[in-house]
């Protein structure tokens, strides 16, 4: 073969080489994890060496949003790219699905699961659920080789006798208080579940399907799924009382370790560099729990509001020689996560629907910049705000949970947030405001536009 051919087809084999390879994915989901929780986000108390090194290795999102402020439709929204109202995963009374719940995620819907599973890919889902308990809306059924976890929140199903608001704030609540089962593949193995064990756990199951595919040299997709810090907290013994910021520093401590050795065995198998590593949390803090609850650093409100606490969560993304590190200040979302895992696993989007998700993979392999999109932030089914570039408008605003009722705002309520990310100073009503109202309230007709009734699963 002549010197030119051979170099010419050692470079196309060299690049199907690299096409071929499709990078693991791994998604760490925590459960009601505030934004100012972690030391890399500005904790002074809660210790998280692991989560502040992956954050320096990796690129740590400043303005990463959920699809919703509470735990179901926040799920729906991250495993299938789109917002709860088009899978009708949300709802304006429960809000989330219940044990005695007749709905759970459609079985028409795609999950992240679902695609990669297409595109060859072993998938495993470890952790909370929250999506349905009834057959067609399982992890099983919806995309997942395998699951380990519990079915819904640790708060729920609790046993006779226990009120959950009543042992929320003791120093060590029952560890048998509530009934929630702990499943394999649909099969219980443990009720009620120990709830002390279940970081650990959830941890040693995904370090096993790591090694095991690491084995098999398949690629794989793992969405792990903490169910802490949700409250009632639960820490094993090893982290109990080591840190300053109480019982919920326990946990997310805990919660530290546990990625840490993940982070770590990606290194020890040498997987690392051909694997993509994103760790968030569902929603802000659980703030009503006071200490327990956790914080928001410098955003308003939390957990089941619109407001910036409720909705923008720590988000890490961590690929080694591949994400450049930094520190980026794009608006991204959680429901990104789909398109861009499904464009990195070779796999298409599907072209029945609207997909939500920007693929994000062209930004964390050389940095290029998405182009701009609006959020859309809803309280149920109603649509409360939106974020276009830098103004975020308030059309409606309400205290968490039932502490109040919605106020209505006849001229929204306008934001600039990256120079008020604590939503506290109200733009004034200028040229500049009102120009952007403009833009948001264009966005707004054009995203309802798309909109097509949707049955309401969650009841």
């Amino acid at each position: 073969m002549r010197p030119i051919l051979a170099v010419f087809f050692a470079v196309i084999v060299s690049c199907s080489a690299f096409a071929a390879e499709k990078p693991n994915i791994i998604i760490i989901f925590c459960d009601d994890l505030g934004y100012g929780d972690l030391g890399c986000y500005g904790s002074p108390m809660i210790r998280t060496p692991h989560l502040d090194r992956m954050a320096r290795e990796g690129v740590r999102f400043t303005d990463f949003y959920v699809g919703a402020s509470v735990c179901t439709p926040s799920r729906a929204a991250l495993l299938t790219g789109r917002y709860p109202i088009r899978n009708g995963m949300c709802s304006n009374d429960r809000r989330v699905l219940f044990p005695d719940s007749k709905g759970g995620l459609p079985d028409s819907e795609i999950t992240i699961a679902e695609g990669l599973q297409e595109a060859g890919y072993a998938t495993m889902h470890v952790g909370k659920w929250h999506l349905g308990i009834h057959e067609g809306s399982r992890p099983t059924d919806q995309g997942f080789d395998h699951s380990f976890g519990i079915p819904y929140s640790n708060d729920m199903d609790p046993r006779e006798g226990i009120r959950h608001r009543e042992h929320a704030g003791r120093q060590d609540p029952p560890a048998d208080g509530w009934n929630v089962p702990l499943l394999r593949d649909n099969e219980i193995v443990e009720r009620p579940a120990d709830q002390t064990t279940l970081t650990k756990r959830y941890t040693e199951e995904s370090l096993k399907f790591i090694r095991e595919q690491k084995e098999k040299e398949e690629p794989f997709f793992l969405y792990l799924a903490h169910t802490m810090p949700h409250v009632p907290l639960f820490v094993s013994e090893d982290f109990y009382g080591k840190s300053p910021a109480g019982r919920y520093g326990d946990v997310v401590q805990e919660l530290d370790w546990s990625t840490g050795m993940i982070l770590e065995a990606l290194r020890e198998t040498g997987l690392a560099e051909n694997t993509l590593v994103v760790f968030t949390s569902d929603n802000g803090p659980w703030l009503v729990m006071n200490d327990e609850g956790g914080s928001a650093g410098p955003l308003r409100e939390g957990k089941a509001t619109t407001w910036e606490g409720g909705v923008r969560v720590p988000a890490i993304a961590w690929w080694p020689g591949t994400v450049e590190p930094g520190v980026t200040s794009i608006v991204a979302t959680a429901m990104d996560l789909f398109s861009t895992s499904l464009s990195l696993g070779g796999a298409g989007l599907p072209d029945d629907r609207i997909i939500d998700g920007r693929d994000l993979s062209a930004f964390l392999r050389s940095g290029k910049l998405p182009p701009r999109k609006p959020v859309f932030f809803y309280h149920g089914r109603e649509l409360y705000a939106c974020r276009l570039g830098p103004w975020k408008a308030h059309f409606h605003t309400r205290p968490p949970f039932r502490a109040g009722g919605a106020k209505d705002h006849e001229t929204p309520l306008l934001f600039h947030l990256p120079r008020d990310p604590s939503e506290k100073r109200l733009r004034p009503e200028d040229g500049v405001g009102i120009k952007a109202l403009k833009e948001i309230y264009s966005a707004v007709s054009e995203h309802e536009a798309t909109l097509k009734a949707m049955p309401q699963e969650v009841d």
